[in-house]
Parts: C-alpha cells; structure tokens; sequence
C-alpha cells in the first residue's frame, strides 16, 4: 500500500479501489452465464422480482408517444434505489417481459434462447399480423435501450446488490432477428439472477392474467403488485399508488379508476373486498383483501 500524508489521502484511495474492484465484479457478472431457478414457475405462472413488480418501471400508462427518463429516480419502496433510462414501459410490455423471462427460465442467462415471433404473441393473448410484429418489434428493442441503475438494500441499510453503476444494465442485453425463420434471439443479463435471487419474485397467475379485459391496464398493474405478498390485506398508500401507476389525473378520478379495476379483479377471484380508509397517519390508503 501506498504511503499517504493525511487521512483524507488514505479515504480517497480506499474509495478508489473499492469502486475499481465493484467495476471489475459487476463486468464478471454480465459476462458469465448463470443458470436461474425459479421455484414455482411453472405454465400457468409467469415471474417478475418484488423490486420491479412495486416499481414504475412497468405502468398502466396511455398508449401513444411515452415519456422519456434519463436516469430519473422511478417510484419504489424504501428498501431499494432504483433510477432508469428510456421510454416509459407500459403494462403491454411487461407481458412480454414475463414472457421472455419464462421462456429462458431453462437457458443459464447470459446464452441465447431463440423463440419464434407468432407462437410468442400468442402465448401473450394477442393477434398475429403486420401490427403487431411491429408493436412486438417495437417493445424488444425497447429493452435493448432501456438501462437500470439499482441499488438493493437489507434490513440494516447495508447493501445487498449494486448492479448499473459501472456497468450498463440493460433489460435485455441484445437480440436478433431472422427474417428468413421469423425468429427472434435475445440474450438477458446474467445480473438479473440477483433480482429474483432469494426467491424475492412475485408469481403472476398467467391463466387469469390472459382473461383481465381489454382496457383493463391498471388491473393488470395491481395483479403484479398484490403478487410481490402474501399478506392480506394489504395497504397502500394512496398517493404513492398514485405515482407507481404514473396516474397524472385527479385523486378523485383514480379512486375512480381503481374501483373499476379492482372490480375485475373481484370478477376473475383474485381479490375479494377492499376499501378506502384512513392510515394512522391520517391520509387515504388502499386496504384490500385477496383471496386465498
């Protein structure tokens, strides 16, 4: 080690070689493929981490032109810091990452899958045609440019994972299509092993997904989210349900908007009762009841 004149000298290096050797463990990570097993995923159950399921990386927005992030801290819980880069991603596309992650679920990540373009949309209960092989297009090569910065952390603050900062963390790491075979090929990031690690994932009934109706995005958005526990009831805040769906209108017009879909939720047995009520902090909270 070094010789240093004063203590500040000494902090400065420390901190420079732990950043060096952060840099060199999270470029290993994205390079070696690492298989991931999911317990419980099986057909009828599609996967997202906790960590993105109650996050706005994924929100029942408007279709049509989506705002644009730049590093832009996105909603969260408290135990985690995540900032994204890109378009919004709508409910739409996180059917396809589900998809995605469901057919490398038997692929170490980091390798190439291979999936052929009509049978994935169908898988994904929508039609096949020109439209939609440009929708579907469209949405692979959003998360080709799409990059996370994520920092997870434990219950004493310390820090479980840090994936982003020194190595661009994309949803996908890139993909290929083949026009001749009407095949995609997609490769994702080995470091998304340390999202669904733990078993820190919600399991999505897919069947009951496929049935939500057609306009019915925030019901979708609240399925993910009430699978992230299997607590019940559950409570949210409702200001900052608000933000996590990227609802811009009036809080009057969302509990509005959320009554509607929780009522198909109610139709398709994955809720039960819910309600607006007062937390001991005096403001509006979502309290609902699943059934088990």
């Amino acid at each position: 080690m070094a010789e240093f004149k004063t203590t500040e000298d000494t902090l400065k290096w420390l901190a420079e070689r732990t950043q060096e050797a952060q840099k060199e463990k999270d470029q290993q990570a994205a390079k070696a493929p690492v298989q991931m097993f999911l317990p419980g995923l099986e057909e009828a159950m599609r996967a997202m981490p906790n960590h993105i399921a109650r996050s706005s990386l994924f929100a029942p927005v408007a279709r049509g032109r989506k705002k644009y992030h730049d590093e832009t801290p996105i909603v969260t819980r408290a135990d985690v810091i995540m900032t994204y880069t890109g378009a919004q991603l709508d409910e739409a596309q996180s059917d396809v990452w589900m998809q995605l992650v469901f057919l490398a679920r038997n692929t170490p990540l980091g390798e190439p899958v291979e999936i052929n373009r009509a049978s994935f949309l169908t898988a994904i209960g929508r039609k096949v045609g020109g439209y939609q092989y440009k929708w579907l297009h469209q949405a692979i090569k959003a998360f080709t440019k799409a990059t996370i910065i994520i920092v997870a952390k434990r219950s004493d603050g310390s820090s479980k994972y840090h994936i982003g900062h020194t190595k661009a963390f994309h949803m996908l790491s890139d993909f290929d299509y083949n026009e001749n075979t009407e095949t995609y090929t997609f490769t994702i990031d080995p470091r998304w092993k340390a999202l669904f690690g733990g078993q820190e994932y919600a399991l999505i009934d897919w069947e009951k997904r496929l049935q939500i109706g057609q306009g019915q995005d925030l019901a979708k958005a609240l399925q993910r989210l009430f699978a992230t526990s299997n607590e019940s009831p559950q409570r949210y805040d409702l200001n900052w349900l608000k933000d996590k769906m990227q609802y811009t209108g009036r809080q009057r017009d969302f509990k509005i908007a959320l009554d509607k879909a929780l009522g198909e939720l109610k139709r398709l047995e994955i809720v039960t009762v819910w309600r607006i009520e007062r937390s001991t902090k005096g403001t509006d909270q979502l309290s609902v009841s699943l059934l088990k």
